[in-house]
């Protein structure tokens, strides 16, 4: 509940100064959806791979689907990625450094081809 509050107060405050500013905050918000969709979609497939050194392909494929969809595809890649980095207590530093490249790497709209495994089934 927090998170969809938090989503549509700053859809909210990014499309305000918009003429059409009720149209730009739905769009936000639907891009934001299906952003997050996106992240779902590549750390269900990283779960169900269960391929050695993959978790940097799926970040940045998860992170280039989502910020594909627009800006709030990208602010909710951004939210999920930073989020998930937090939560993962016992991780090295090094590791989250490494996912946090990847993370942006894949924003960026740069290919997520870059980090993935030689032998990882091609349906990913």
């Amino acid at each position: 509940m927090k998170l969809i509050t938090v989503i549509l107060l700053f859809s909210v405050l990014y499309c305000v100064q918009s003429k059409n500013w009720l149209t730009d905050s739905a769009r936000f918000l639907k891009e934001a959806g299906q952003g997050a969709g996106d992240m779902w979609r590549a750390y269900r497939d990283m779960r169900e791979a269960n391929f050695k050194n993959s978790d940097k392909y799926f970040h940045a494929r998860g992170n280039y689907d989502a910020a594909r969809r627009g800006p709030g595809g990208a602010w909710a890649a951004k939210v999920i990625s930073d989020g998930r980095e937090s939560l993962q207590f016992g991780s090295s530093g090094k590791d989250s450094d490494a996912d946090q490249f990847a993370n942006e790497w894949g924003r960026s709209g740069k290919d997520p081809n870059h980090f993935r495994p030689r032998g990882l089934d091609p349906k990913y």
